[in-house]
């Protein structure tokens, strides 16, 4: 059964294979259904694969391939809260080293041009710390950074 309300993400062919890699990257991640076109579409033959419901991390997300019309773009992104470096490595890595591309301040895209933010907790600690001078030294740090270095950040917000 389709979710009440779920995320609709536009795939040029690859819906399938990027649910897949969702669902063995991340926890409480699963890909739940797959439907097959029952006809001929503009960018598809009837049997191809049409729309995928998978969740990742608990949101229930279609994986619909529309074809090339639409990209995604930095205005949608996940963001994943990690406990540690270990976590924050271990996704960065997965969605980096799978054919995506890094960015700044903990964001990366992957190899389908989807966005994610991969924030470990200590960040968002730092930078709302009640201590501002704390706070922005900790943010100055992560301006510098791609992939989130707590200890890194951790030792900017000490001074």
């Amino acid at each position: 059964m389709v979710a009440k309300n779920a995320v609709c993400l536009w795939y040029d062919g690859t819906a399938e294979d990027a649910a897949r890699f969702y669902a063995q990257t991340f926890p409480d991640s699963s890909v739940n259904a797959i439907h097959r076109a029952p006809g001929d579409y503009p960018d598809g033959k009837e049997g191809d694969v049409l729309t995928v419901e998978f969740t990742v991390m608990g949101i229930p997300c279609i994986g619909l391939n529309g074809g090339p019309a639409f990209k995604p773009d930095e205005a949608f992104s996940f963001q994943v809260a990690t406990d540690d470096q270990e976590e924050t490595d271990r996704l960065w890595n997965a969605i980096v080293g799978n054919g995506g591309q890094e960015s700044a301040c903990g964001w990366c895209k992957d190899k389908w041009g989807l966005s994610w933010q991969i924030t470990p907790r200590a960040l968002t600690a730092a930078f709302t710390d009640p201590d501002r001078a704390a706070a922005k030294r900790a943010f100055d740090a992560m301006m510098q950074m791609k992939k989130i270095d707590i200890a890194t950040i951790e030792a900017a917000r000490r001074g």
